[in-house]
């Protein structure tokens, strides 16, 4: 099979991550190289793409165990040009884990949930300490999925109250508003590198929270007249500012 083959062909083999190149070899994890071999079944001179979770690929050809020859290295393509953080609000039961997958595929590169007044789920610490790994694992069997080039961070719960220190004035500063009026395009015109957007659980925000955003200088936005569900709402909006940052 020839390179140019292997190209057309890359974005149906096998994806893992590993930081373990050098010298032309590739090394995966134990789990990773378990899944190869009793899940996808993987012989050697199978291919493989490997990423170093630095925005580089690496084509590939399966050793056995957990070795890879590297045939080729190339930028990864499917990184988009904007760093996007969302924080969004704790919804209740696991719609979380279907957010923070729907957000890496979309393009999202760290994901950030927060306790609002209005969120119905309120996790106990050791609850949140559980879940979190969880979350992550999402977001790196989301990111081999899509191709992604890095492994989109899942952050610790933070309270309401932090959202004004975390947020840089010097970003993109985006409240997603179920009372928000302003069309997107009307309220941010330019973009820049980085953006963070913050949506809210299933009740919405409190006028209050909405009016700290906006002094905080967040454009307060509105996401049409359709009201969206909020495992929805990021899947929506993040794809809408993909496209407007030109990264669909």
């Amino acid at each position: 099979m020839g390179n140019v083959e292997l190209k057309q062909e890359r974005w149906r083999y096998p994806r893992f991550f590993t930081e373990e190149i050098a010298d032309g070899c590739a090394f995966v994890s134990e789990d990773d190289a378990a899944h190869a071999a009793k899940v996808l079944r993987m012989r050697a001179g199978d291919i493989a793409v490997l990423c170093d979770g630095h925005k580089t690929d690496y084509l590939a050809r399966f050793s056995g165990e957990n070795r890879f020859e590297i045939l080729e290295q190339s930028e990864n393509q499917a990184e988009p040009s904007i760093y996007l953080r969302l924080f969004q609000a704790m919804p209740k039961g696991d719609k979380m884990e279907f957010i923070v997958q729907k957000a890496v595929e979309c393009g999202a590169s760290e994901i950030i949930p927060f306790f609002s007044k209005r969120c119905v789920s309120r996790p106990s610490e050791k609850s949140l300490s559980n879940k979190l790994p969880r979350y992550r694992k999402i977001a790196l069997e989301a990111a081999k999925q899509c191709g992604r080039g890095i492994i989109p961070k899942v952050g610790e719960a933070v309270d309401f109250s932090a959202l004004k220190t975390l947020i840089s004035p010097e970003n993109t500063g985006i409240l997603f508003y179920e009372c928000g009026e302003v069309p997107l395009r009307q309220a941010v015109s330019e973009f820049r590198q980085n953006v963070d957007i913050v949506i809210g659980s299933e009740g919405g925000f409190e006028p209050f929270e909405a009016q700290e955003l906006e002094s905080a200088g967040l454009a307060v936005v509105s996401l049409g007249k359709r009201i969206l569900r909020c495992e929805t709402a990021p899947v929506a909006a993040i794809s809408v500012l993909m496209n407007m940052t030109g990264n669909m």
